[in-house]
């Protein structure tokens, strides 16, 4: 199902249609029409479904639509660790790009002083959806500092983790502080007891939603090299000294890194393009014509300018840096082993991302191949995960208060609902929103 098809509303749609998603996954396609027709969901799904953008979607798009209290918390998202609640925030800083009047704060613990008191105001200005971890959000409701009786949506991401970390009591503790007509959304990976009891004590009649995960095709070849960011350089080196390698796609999550690698290829005189979000559209068209024609031999790419590749005979994936999570993974290597192909995924580890690839391994219920670094470029680091993922930009948010943006994307105007005959947008953009 297209976005177009649903019936969120015009300015999520422009932001989804900037950013070139254009399809539902499963987990989108099912919750969107439930929430936006009030109905509580309880989501039996993994990390990486899309399970972020179906809840945010509908949300903010009713919110956006009114008839909800002005200058009030309107929706509350409950986050086990402040990773996830950072990676929830930015999302919905995208989804919300044209919302004026949809204001958002996360609020989460391990910060210092000053940060408290930016979340303090932010929450006794009302802002509309508040991103907690339950412990902090316990914490601002002891000190006065927030009034959750207006709350019209709860949700709880990643409620199977939550309870396992001894936040059963503070979620009953926080939702008593809410009025009893809400819609109430859970996501779990697993439905053990407690999440059922869990369910039946805060929902009334929920939608019940389980997904499966896609995994990757059995014809991919994975391994990975543990090594020093200042190590990835020579690795890529020695791969293209090695082979002569051709139809190749090298993903990095910064464009900074993309123009690096792309530098370091030219240097030794292979035949590459790079795609990023410092060129134009019309560069963009033009590097991907070239790659798609074989006159570029190797694509340097970042995530969001690189979904909607659709070619059949991609060799190899090197993933420069591990990818935010296992979907984006997923994604990232389904590029190649295509039309019953053979295919080649290589993942640099650094020592900083080794936590995220033992999650992307636990959720493949697979241990991924580990290549020995290539001789010349010193000892790797140690595979031992000593503590959980940091992400960059951590307390860093933007308000949507008064923020409009006056040249609006020219998206296809279309009657929604399966049977519209409006224009639809150009297919070799379409993608998924994934976690």
């Amino acid at each position: 199902m297209k976005f177009e098809e649903t019936y969120l509303n015009d300015n999520i749609l422009d932001a989804l249609w900037d950013m070139h998603f254009d399809e539902c996954t499963p987990i989108q396609e099912k919750c969107i029409p439930e929430i936006l027709d009030y109905r509580d969901i309880i989501g039996v799904a993994q990390t990486g479904t899309g399970k972020t953008a179906a809840y945010l979607l509908p949300i903010l798009s009713m919110l956006d639509d009114g008839g909800y209290p002005k200058d009030a918390i309107n929706c509350v998202i409950m986050s086990p660790t402040r990773e996830l609640a950072q990676q929830i925030d930015q999302a919905l800083q995208g989804f919300g790009y044209y919302l004026e009047d949809i204001s958002n704060v996360a609020v989460y613990g391990g910060n210092d002083g000053n940060r408290y008191d930016q979340e303090m105001k932010s929450l006794k200005m009302g802002a509309n959806v508040v991103i907690a971890t339950p412990g902090r959000l316990i914490s601002h409701i002891r000190m006065g500092n927030v009034d959750l009786s207006k709350v019209g949506f709860f949700v709880l991401d990643e409620a199977d983790r939550m309870l396992d970390m001894g936040f059963y009591e503070d979620i009953l503790q926080i939702a008593k502080h809410m009025p009893e007509k809400r819609q109430t959304i859970m996501f779990s990976a697993t439905m053990p007891e407690k999440i059922q009891t869990l369910a039946k004590t805060l929902q009334h009649d929920p939608v019940e939603i389980k997904i499966a995960v896609s995994k990757p095709a059995e014809k991919i070849q994975q391994s990975a090299y543990i090594c020093y960011d200042s190590q990835k350089i020579g690795i890529i080196k020695h791969l293209f000294k090695q082979n002569q390698l051709k139809r190749v796609i090298i993903f990095s999550g910064k464009k900074d890194k993309v123009k690096n690698v792309a530098h370091e290829l030219l240097k030794l005189k292979i035949n590459c393009g790079q795609m990023h979000s410092d060129l134009s559209q019309e560069e963009r068209n033009e590097v991907m014509y070239s790659f798609k024609a074989g006159m570029i031999d190797v694509l340097v790419a970042t995530d969001i300018v690189a979904r909607g590749i659709d070619i059949d005979d991609i060799s190899m994936v090197i993933n420069y840096d591990v990818p935010g999570d296992s979907e984006d993974y997923i994604h990232r290597i389904g590029r190649t082993a295509r039309a019953d192909r053979d295919g080649v995924a290589i993942t640099f580890v650094s020592d900083k991302d080794i936590y995220k690839f033992k999650e992307i391994e636990k959720f493949l219920g697979t241990t991924i191949s580990k290549n020995i670094l290539p001789e010349g470029l010193g000892e790797a680091p140690e595979y031992k995960a000593t503590g959980k993922r940091k992400t960059k930009g951590a307390g860093k948010r933007r308000s949507y208060s008064g923020k409009k943006k006056t040249n609006k994307s020219k998206r296809p105007q279309t009657n929604k609902g399966k049977d519209g005959n409006g224009s639809k947008p150009d297919k070799s953009k379409k993608t998924q929103i994934k976690d």
